[in-house]
């Protein structure tokens, strides 16, 4: 019988709890499956001890080894990719040059691209923080996939891709059957491949059963940061403004004006609870480049300030 493959798993405060049970969970349940362990694991931090989730849950960890033995690193980021936990760079060293393989989900994705800026088209994170790479650093080409691999680094959007991620390296060490079973049990039916795009951007997944409809969407969800004239998105479809007024008002019970700004309110919020940027830069990324503040609380009843307060004392 051959050695469990071993799997080192870094968190820092506040890490994200999804991200790590699609690690644990798709490991342990291939262990129960398979009748004998396959995979073994250690959670890691910086320097040992308890560690709190973003959920509460805490979890104990010991503190990364000088001489690795894992054959992977997974690292686990919180909402902040500013996180001085996050800066690895060294520690990642002593991974890869043990031949192991190390896997930076969402905020550490992040991390490491800030801190390896001159190939930023190697390499993927969240969407949410592919929106702050853009606004602060002007990183226009990260990719915009679930993961992607280069050499021994792989980073990856996190977030529900990473049981994707983690099946599909599992599935590397497991019997086809094995796997399969995983994911019947996480009633996960597709594995979907490191090269699936993000539907990012706040994106409302949705299908009007109307094609020049679905179009008009499109264009919509596509240009948030710089909102095309009503009248533009029409002429691009074929469609008269007076025709796309009434397609929105039958299908979606909306004007275009009122449904795209709301689009662009939807993704402003997002950025405003879920990362730390600057509000006036969500405004601009979200097409609003004056007014954010009085436009945001007459959606939501506070002030951007507020809300964000309000969010992180949850």
């Amino acid at each position: 019988m051959s050695a469990p493959c071993l799997f080192d798993i870094y968190v820092v405060d506040g890490f994200i709890l999804t991200e790590f049970a699609g690690v644990v969970e798709v490991l342990r349940l291939a262990n129960r499956i398979n009748g004998s362990p396959i995979f073994e694991w250690q959670i890691r931090s910086a320097s040992g001890g308890m560690v709190r989730a973003s959920s509460g849950v805490i979890v104990d960890s010991t503190p990364i080894p000088t001489r690795p033995e894992a054959d992977y690193l997974f690292v686990i980021g919180n909402s902040d990719p500013d996180c001085p936990a996050l800066s690895l760079g060294p520690a990642l060293a002593t991974y890869t040059s043990r031949q192991a393989r190390v896997v930076l989900l969402s905020e550490a994705a992040s991390r490491y691209i800030t801190e390896n800026a001159g190939k930023p088209s190697n390499h993927t994170t969240h969407w949410e923080n592919r929106t702050v790479l853009l606004e602060q650093l002007g990183l226009f080409d990260t990719k915009a996939t679930l993961a992607v691999e280069s050499g021994a680094i792989i980073t990856c959007a996190g977030m529900s891709a990473t049981f994707d991620i983690t099946l599909s390296i599992a599935s590397q060490h497991a019997s086809p059957t094995t796997m399969a079973t995983v994911a019947d049990i996480l009633l996960h039916e597709r594995v979907r491949h490191f090269n699936t795009l993000q539907p990012f951007s706040g994106k409302e997944v949705t299908t009007t059963g109307d094609s020049a409809l679905d179009a008009c969407l499109a264009l919509m969800k596509d240009n948030m940061e710089f909102p095309l004239p009503i009248s533009e998105i029409a002429e691009q479809t074929t469609l008269s403004k007076r025709s796309l007024e009434r397609k929105f008002n039958r299908l979606l019970n909306a004007t275009p004006n009122s449904y795209y700004r709301g689009l662009r309110l939807h993704k402003a919020n997002n950025l405003l609870l879920n990362t730390d940027m600057r509000i006036n830069e969500i405004g601009l990324a979200c097409g609003f480049p004056s007014g954010f503040t009085t436009i945001y609380r007459e959606a939501f009843g506070m002030t951007p300030n507020a809300a964000r307060k309000k969010g992180r004392l949850k």
